[in-house]
């Protein structure tokens, strides 16, 4: 058991040590602040990728994606093929003022269609301006960081080895033939200068 008024002792000794120090305020709308890498700021669409599957929106526990499409008749590609349908984006808005930043629609989205943006300058004056439509969120998607290199140290994905076994195979068989046409070409060159 200590001396009464120890501790209040030991938090004044805290609080004069802290008042000597020099503060690290960041002076914030005038000097950007340094984010990490992989910042989870807003949500940006690669309109492009998306084929209107709707898993964003069903998995969001918020609601707070709302998609709308139609769909379109697409010719055949050869000749005497059949018409196929396919959905088309009509309207792809994210409400922030839902939205709370987990992450679970870019997690599941099969054809990397959504994107984590380090944009977080998107403060509006009414709560309804936080719905952000497909324009929108198309331009924050050119604020998206180039994904961290892959590990040096990781294993091979198996993907890739058994690409590159078959090109392998197929480079090794392409320069078997290619020397089985030399030794032909060269038989044939001895059968002419026989004859």
């Amino acid at each position: 058991m200590g001396l009464p008024g120890s501790g209040l002792a030991k938090g004044l000794a805290v609080t004069l040590r802290t008042m000597t120090r020099r503060a690290h305020t960041a002076q914030y709308p005038d000097v950007q602040p340094e984010l990490p890498p992989r910042t989870r700021g807003v949500i940006g669409l690669f309109e492009e990728n998306c084929t209107v599957c709707m898993l964003c929106a069903r998995e969001c526990p918020d609601w707070c994606i709302y998609i709308d499409s139609h769909k379109e008749t697409v010719p055949p590609a050869a000749p005497g093929g059949r018409e196929r349908s396919r959905n088309v984006l009509d309207r792809f808005a994210i409400d922030f003022s839902l939205c709370m930043y987990c992450g679970i629609c870019i997690e599941v989205c099969p054809f990397d269609a959504l994107f984590w943006s380090p944009e977080f300058e998107y403060a509006e004056t009414d709560i309804q301006d936080l719905v952000h439509e497909r324009d929108k969120l198309r331009e924050w998607m050119w604020t998206v960081p180039e994904p961290p290199a892959l590990d040096p140290a990781a294993e091979e994905p198996k993907e890739i080895a058994a690409a590159r076994k078959t090109a392998e195979k197929l480079a090794a068989q392409a320069e078997q033939e290619r020397q089985e046409q030399e030794k032909q070409a060269q038989e044939q060159q001895e059968k002419e200068g026989d004859a």
